[in-house]
């Protein structure tokens, strides 16, 4: 039995009690512009550049785990690139001179697709789950599987940016 907080609900069905599959389970779903993959831009970067705001859209199951988000300015965003192919373990992308490993690509094909991004709240309706953001790469419709709250004090890393450790 979980011991819980003064102020902390329990869901009545633990999500870890579903069928064997890593017990993962989607929260809600983006709604994007990018209806299909030739459409939708690479990266956060692209996606800013393009001005198409998303919205993000939690099951009404998840909206109480909304409380307390207000105030933040972003949000790192989970999600499930489920038209991702899933076993390239070597890819060579368009722009690349040479293959890469998975772990050394951003790229959506991987083992477990799982997409991470950092956008912007531009507003946020707790009753009807909806969290308007900035810009997002992902198709319409891709599943949540998670959303954190960024905070520029432990998430910001700018000396790594200053050194140029990426390539």
């Amino acid at each position: 039995m979980l011991e819980t907080r003064e102020g902390e609900k329990t869901l009545d069905n633990d999500p870890a009690s579903l069928p064997p599959d890593g017990h993962v389970i989607f929260i809600g779903h983006i709604v994007s512009p990018w209806k299909q993959r030739q459409q939708c831009p690479k990266n956060m970067k692209q996606a800013r550049e393009r001005k198409a705001a998303a919205t993000l859209v939690l099951a009404p199951l998840y909206r109480e785990g909304l409380s307390g988000l207000e105030g933040f300015t972003h949000l790192h965003i989970l999600t499930w690139l489920h038209h991702a192919p899933r076993n390239l373990i070597v890819q060579k992308p368009r722009h690349a001179l040479e293959a890469k490993g998975v772990f050394a690509l951003r790229s959506p094909a991987r083992l477990n697709p799982i997409g991470l991004h950092t956008a912007r709240i531009l507003s946020m309706d707790q009753c009807t789950g909806t969290i308007e953001i900035d810009a997002i790469d992902v198709l319409d419709g891709t599943p949540v599987l998670d959303i954190k709250p960024y905070f520029a004090s432990t998430d910001s890393i700018l000396d790594m940016a200053l050194e140029g450790t990426h390539k």
